[in-house]
């Protein structure tokens, strides 16, 4: 792939070899963040785990005490009295028959899709559409709830989703290039202490095998595995 002008620039900045521990590393990420608009500050980890084994596969849902910086766009999929708790909670579109059909027409313009567990035998059937783009709401990522407000609440105050890819690598943004630098640590290691609760007890040999930070248009940075687990110590 044929890099700018820019982007080489940086990389010579960061370096290819070298290990930064978290203070440095969020300088750094927060310096190559050039672009011209508000880049994310984004977190990569290489863990040891083979996805293919049910047990393995490290997925769920965080609170990041200072969120990612993005307004999110969240659609309710319910009746009755929870279509009010949701729409007093903030959700941005809450209803049900003239979604499901918008939605079967094409239409995805949302972040997350919360649903109530009544109305999952229809919005099973949206799997094919909602499924690929990560939308499918899952009882293990808390988006299938009673308790929408509250799960509308926790989403709009910060709360993101991840999962480990094929390859076992978890790619998660912690914050935007416009937040200080004790709000993107904090995201780091709040988000850093729930994955390694998170350790499968089949997992063997090293469980964190990598740490790197970047902006959206930035080099890698790579950052120091030991440094960083010993402060969470």
């Amino acid at each position: 792939m044929k890099r700018s002008k820019r982007y080489d620039s940086l990389k010579k900045v960061v370096g290819s070899e070298k290990l930064y521990d978290l203070d440095k590393g969020v300088k750094l990420a927060k310096k190559t963040a050039t672009a011209k608009f508000d880049e994310s500050i984004e977190l990569s980890l290489r863990l040891g785990v083979d996805p293919r084994k049910a047990d393995q596969m490290i997925r769920g849902t965080v609170s990041l005490p200072h969120g990612i910086g993005k307004t999110v766009k969240v659609l309710v999929l319910t009746k009755g009295s929870k279509a009010k708790d949701a729409e007093e909670a903030g959700a941005d579109y809450v209803g049900f028959e003239e979604y499901i059909d918008k939605i079967k027409n094409g239409w995805t313009d949302m972040d997350v899709v919360i649903a109530t567990p009544d109305s999952m035998s229809e919005v099973g059937k949206l799997g094919k559409i909602l499924g690929p783009r990560g939308l499918m709401p899952n009882p293990k990522s808390g988006t299938v709830t009673m308790d929408v407000a509250g799960a509308v609440k926790e989403v709009k105050a910060g709360r993101i989703e991840f999962r480990v890819d094929r390859f076992g690598i978890l790619h998660v943004s912690i914050g935007k290039a416009s937040f200080d630098e004790n709000k993107l640590k904090e995201n780091f290691k709040t988000f850093l202490e729930t994955i390694m609760r998170m350790k499968p007890a089949s997992a063997k040999g090293q469980y964190i095998r990598s740490v790197a930070l970047s902006s959206t248009m930035g080099p890698g940075i790579k950052i120091d595995r030991l440094a960083v687990l010993a402060e969470l110590r």
